[in-house]
């Protein structure tokens, strides 16, 4: 679990989910919103006044457990449903951002497959 390459997908993905999370709570990296369904979507999202900011609250603290190798894989299956989600949006309505969410799914993915140990007692 401690290896090299693992610690790298872990510091990858931590600093990933502190810089874009961080950019949910205050927009400081300026990417253009989405056209069409996509749009819409965001825009519905982004009228509830709450969502943006808790997501990207959450992102942020399982960032900061990523890299500071605290309550890691607890980290991973609350990371789970929001990088599924974060795939299905670009697959399904936001096809030029979708590297970033194989990316993201890819490496929790790993890390939890890295991890898997630490699930097992849940599943018998």
């Amino acid at each position: 679990m401690n290896s090299q390459f693992t610690n790298i997908v872990r510091l990858a993905l931590g600093i990933m989910l502190v810089v874009f999370g961080s950019n949910m709570i205050h927009d400081f990296i300026h990417l253009p919103p989405p056209s069409g369904k996509a749009g819409d979507f965001m825009a519905s999202l982004g009228a509830t006044g709450y969502i943006f900011q808790t997501v990207g609250l959450l992102e942020v603290v399982v960032g900061l457990m990523l890299l500071l190798k605290k309550w890691v894989a607890f980290g991973l299956l609350l990371l789970a449903p929001i990088s599924v989600n974060i795939l299905l949006f670009h697959l399904f309505l936001d096809i030029p951002g979708l590297g970033i969410a194989i990316a993201v799914a890819f490496l929790n993915g790993i890390l939890i497959y890295k991890h898997w140990r630490q699930y097992k007692p849940i599943f018998t």
